[in-house]
């Protein structure tokens, strides 16, 4: 069978095994991370219609591995490419920002649709005076040379952020940046601002439920039918943690000035296993949190957070595959929509039928494979290796903590009235 008609049948296979629609037009917002820290992953060309399978239509690298953007030639999917923490200080050299902008996005313009870069992970959460000093310049440098190769009103410049930059974020509407951190903040959202460049934001209801799982309604942070919570300063009714998360982030923005400044989501998910510690991660939950997301986001009549209702809701779904050499608990290694061989970690619940008994193999891997668990590889992007790294009380500042007082609030309200 030649690779062509595997991959139209590979296709149509993993849309019904999956159980998935296919929404063309509405899901233009869709994106998913495509991770690759592991030893057993698909070669990227068999990973083409898997993407599509799902309706994505954006992807998310950590790296610009030229096989996976070669891959994509001529697919329509559009990708946002990283450049990892390890490479701040090296990019402060503008000919080598240039270099580097020339090697790994224009050599694939225009066949590969590279629309943006996003210029390291999670860096100002990392306390490291050094990184955190070399990531604007990074970040300018890098746009100066898309500008200087003509390529600046068609690939956009950005880095991610992990949700501990904020201090407060409970309620939404008094989402503050860390003190700490705003002078490194500012100048950041200025960039943004110049250069019409969206914030990114990582974030994980699942991190504030799985260390309060007694105090957080499952319902309220898998998008489940749930009473919800309205936020006191503004009336406003929010009935999923996710939505209320990114009017936090909304919220910092304004305060500092950038009220119009737009926030994508560049990482949310749940795990669909994890250790005995990890309350909430399971297949079932992973199916609710990450099938409900991709619904709402489909819904014809799709409609913003409730602080910014007319706002289109950019997010990517993490993760495309598990990821077996991730260091860290057993939930870093299961955030995967799919297993390495291509075949649905869990039902996404979109269903067209519950037809799962005819999954195939894919035939070949990612070079590096090996029988036996690897140590730990050097990742392109040092923030990338964990997601569930934040400290106890960085996740108490993400509203864990917060959160948990103010549910208590609203029972008391309840047992009042």
């Amino acid at each position: 069978m030649d690779l062509t008609t595997f991959h139209y049948w590979s296709s149509l296979l993993f849309i019904s095994v999956v159980g998935i629609v296919v929404f063309p037009a509405m899901v233009a917002s869709i994106g998913v991370n495509y991770g690759q820290i592991a030893n057993n992953l698909p070669l990227p060309q068999n990973v083409v219609p898997l993407v599509k399978s799902i309706g994505a239509t954006k992807v998310k690298l950590y790296d610009a591995d030229p096989r996976v953007l070669k891959a994509f030639a001529n697919s329509g999917v559009e990708f946002m490419v990283g450049l990892g923490n390890e490479y701040l200080a090296k990019m402060k050299d503008p000919d080598k920002a240039q270099a580097w902008v020339k090697t790994n996005v224009q050599a694939f313009l225009p066949a590969t649709k590279i629309t943006a870069i996003f210029v390291g992970n999670e860096v100002l959460t990392f306390n490291d005076s050094s990184l955190t000093g070399n990531l604007l310049p990074a970040m300018q440098n890098v746009h100066t040379a898309l500008v200087n190769l003509g390529l600046d009103k068609q690939v956009s410049v950005t880095t991610a952020h992990s949700l501990a930059i904020l201090e407060t974020s409970y309620p939404p509407s008094a989402g503050a940046f860390r003190r700490d951190l705003v002078n490194c903040i500012a100048p950041i959202l200025n960039f943004h601002s110049k250069t019409c460049s969206p914030f990114l934001i990582n974030a994980y209801p699942f991190f504030a439920y799985k260390a309060s799982p007694k105090q957080i309604p499952l319902e309220f942070v898998l998008f489940e039918q749930n009473a919800g919570v309205v936020d006191p300063s503004t009336s406003l009714h929010y009935d999923n943690m996710l939505f209320a998360q990114i009017d936090a982030v909304y919220a910092a923005l304004g305060a500092l000035g950038y009220k119009k400044l737009p926030v994508h989501l560049s990482e949310t998910g749940w795990p669909s296993r994890g250790d005995g510690d990890e309350a909430g991660a399971s297949p079932e939950n992973a199916k609710k949190y990450n099938g409900n997301l991709i619904k709402l986001m489909t819904e014809p009549k799709k409609k913003g957070t409730p602080m910014r209702p007319s706002s289109e809701l950019n997010i990517y779904v993490f993760a495309l595959f598990n990821e077996n050499m991730k260091p860290g608990p057993t939930s870093e290694r299961n955030y995967g929509l799919f297993k390495p061989d291509g075949t649905p970690a869990y039902s996404l619940g979109i269903a067209m039928n519950d037809g799962s008994s005819n999954a195939t193999t894919f035939g070949g891997s990612s070079p590096g494979t090996s029988g036996t668990q690897p140590s730990t590889p050097a990742s392109s992007s040092t923030g990338y290796l964990s997601i569930s790294s934040s400290s106890s009380m960085e996740r108490w500042q993400l509203g864990i903590g917060p959160l948990f007082f103010f549910f208590v609030y609203m029972m008391m309200q309840l047992v009042v009235y």
